[in-house]
């Protein structure tokens, strides 16, 4: 049904080459992944590169579901393009998660940091004129310094989750 060539379908300037980039030039043995070195007997697993390539494409489109990452393995041409047409099931993905919890938060964490730095990430301006809105200023609406930083480390923790 597709050609040979999975690349074609990739733009230039598709955020899924972004991805692939970062991975590759990690060192994954370093940020403390298990399964790098494939053990001597059995079949090997996959390597911990793809599973993570996986891991944040979801991150980046809002996927968290193990099962929901294993369909758009198999059916999303971006993620066939990025896993090489591989395509764990939602086991293996829930399992990798779980094993790499801390070196996927810091993965993650450099990943937005180059994200910022690369522009990649859009800010909002909202401007208001001289007009007048009937509104309701509740606890929840309005925003101080401390909220804001209270905000912040609740956005750290969700990045931990």
């Amino acid at each position: 049904m597709f050609p040979e060539r999975l690349d074609d379908f990739i733009t230039e300037d598709n955020p899924v080459r972004v991805i692939d980039v970062f991975v590759e030039e990690l060192d994954l043995r370093a940020l403390g992944f298990e399964g790098v070195d494939p053990q001597a007997t059995g079949r090997p697993a996959y390597h911990p590169a793809t599973l993570l390539k996986i891991y944040i494409y979801g991150y980046l489109n809002r996927l968290q579901s193990s099962r929901r990452l294993e369909r758009e393995a198999q059916r999303n041409v971006e993620l066939m393009w990025l896993t090489e047409r591989l395509a764990p099931d939602f086991k293996t993905i829930a399992d990798f998660r779980k094993d790499n919890g801390k070196a996927i938060r810091r993965v993650c964490r450099q990943f937005v940091v180059l994200c910022r730095q690369l522009n990649l990430f859009a800010e909002a301006m909202v401007a208001i004129d001289g007009s007048k809105f009937k509104a309701v200023n509740n606890r929840d609406r309005n925003f101080t310094r401390a909220k804001l930083q209270r905000r912040l480390e609740q956005i750290e923790a969700s990045i931990a989750r």
